[in-house]
């Protein structure tokens, strides 16, 4: 069966409802899975994290493509679902955790990418955390979420988000993505990022504290970078940045800034 028959017949089957609190919405179009094997190619020896596995097409189709899945979901009433999807799969291991406050570095094997339908609730903070340990990412997120990945200092988007993945990745590609790929329709669009690890990127012993730092500046947008700091109990910026605002400052010059800082 394809993926919206897969979907819809799962969901009759077992009887599930969407959780919206969970911010399920279970993806009912094969199309948008090739649109994400081409804004990031998979390789045979891939491992890969996939995050919200719902009922497993994404899963699935994953499988048939790299060596190994890590599925983490954190909804227990999809497990005979996801099971039937993936019967005969010996590559998945499902991880039944809320992502959120789960550390890809600590999976074996560790997973070098992260391909995704995220849930609306959770993606940006799994994004972030992801950030130190996985090198590509293919993910679908809300079309807001999307368009702060890589924002532009001074822009309304632009925010702690954007500063890190920046800091971290460059972008690969994008793709809108329907309402109507998804069971039921959410009440948002959504797109398809693509982006990888900057080559050189340093995520290492600092990486903590240079997020500390952002998620500081940014914290109270309309106060000054001297002042939103001085609130996160952060030493005072040199003099010349203290009356500026987080939003005018590029994710360079606010790396630079933590690095002083520390």
């Amino acid at each position: 069966m394809s993926g919206p028959q897969v979907t819809l017949a799962r969901m009759r089957e077992f009887g599930i409802r969407p959780d919206r609190d969970l911010g399920q919405h279970f993806l009912v179009d094969d199309n948008v899975l090739e649109v994400a094997g081409r804004l990031l190619p998979l390789r045979p020896d891939d491992v890969v994290l996939e995050v919200g596995a719902g009922l497993g097409v994404l899963t699935a189709w994953l499988a048939q493509r790299v060596a190994l899945v890590h599925a983490v979901e954190v909804d227990r009433r999809l497990e005979p679902a996801l099971a039937a999807t993936l019967a005969g799969a010996d590559n998945v291991r499902v991880v039944w955790a809320d992502a959120a406050r789960l550390d890809p570095a600590a999976l074996d094997p560790p997973p070098g990418a992260l391909v995704a339908n995220l849930p609306y609730s959770v993606a940006t903070p799994v994004i972030i955390r992801a950030l130190p340990a996985i090198e590509r990412f293919c993910v679908m997120v809300q079309r807001e979420i999307a368009d702060r990945l890589f924002a532009q200092p001074g822009s309304k988007a632009y925010g702690a988000v954007s500063v890190l993945v920046q800091l971290a990745c460059e972008r690969l590609g994008r793709r809108t993505v329907s309402r109507r790929v998804f069971a039921p329709e959410p009440n948002v669009d959504s797109a398809l990022v693509a982006f990888r690890r900057r080559e050189g990127a340093e995520l290492g012993d600092e990486w903590e504290w240079t997020a500390r730092v952002v998620h500081a500046a940014f914290a109270h947008r309309r106060k000054t970078l001297g002042n939103a700091l001085q609130l996160a109990g952060l030493p005072p910026p040199p003099a010349e940045l203290a009356g500026l605002r987080a939003e005018q400052l590029a994710p360079e010059r606010l790396a630079g800034l933590a690095r002083e800082l520390r």
